[in-house]
């Protein structure tokens, strides 16, 4: 995880063509980044989650962004997609040069990734630990490690657990 202070100046255009900042917290307390492909049965399995989360924390000063970490998925796609899988209304981005994923040190779909005012990484992981491993799912959900961490962040608390072992589809390094 990179602890250092990221790059703010990180423009991306979001797949309706706004130009945004993710890394970068405008207002509010945290940044927080989903990163997930669209083909990820995983990943697709935490969209509802990934909604809640947006809205329960969006009250709370935390902004949320979905990156799609699939470089050939077309801005069609990916809207389509997060509309048949319920995501909210926060925005979207396709990282097609994982300028998002290499600032971050995300290596998993889906992982979260936690920006604080500061532009540090303050939590990098999974979102809780539904599954146990690969196709197995876990009933009860013992560890809300996502929320968990939005929550001490949101108190003004350092984050206790900043980082956790993501379970999903592994992000493919770029072909050059």
């Amino acid at each position: 995880m990179n602890s250092t202070v990221l790059t703010l100046l990180l423009f991306i255009l979001d797949v309706t063509g706004i130009n945004r900042n993710p890394l970068r917290v405008e207002s509010g307390k945290a940044s927080a980044l989903f990163f997930i492909t669209n083909d990820c049965p995983i990943a697709n399995s935490f969209a509802h989650e990934i909604a809640r989360i947006c809205s329960d924390y969006k009250s709370k000063g935390v902004a949320c962004t979905l990156v799609y970490v699939d470089p050939s998925l077309t801005d069609e796609q990916a809207r389509k997609h997060a509309a048949e899988y319920g995501h909210g209304d926060y925005p979207r981005i396709v990282d097609r040069k994982h300028e998002l994923v290499k600032a971050t040190g995300a290596t998993i779909t889906p992982e979260a990734a936690v920006i604080d005012r500061e532009g540090k990484v303050v939590y990098l992981g999974r979102i809780d630990d539904s599954y146990a491993s690969l196709a197995q799912p876990r009933r009860p959900i013992k560890d809300a490690d996502l929320r968990n961490a939005l929550d001490e962040l949101v108190a003004g608390k350092p984050v206790g657990k900043p980082r956790t072992k993501a379970l999903g589809c592994y992000i493919s390094d770029l072909v050059p």
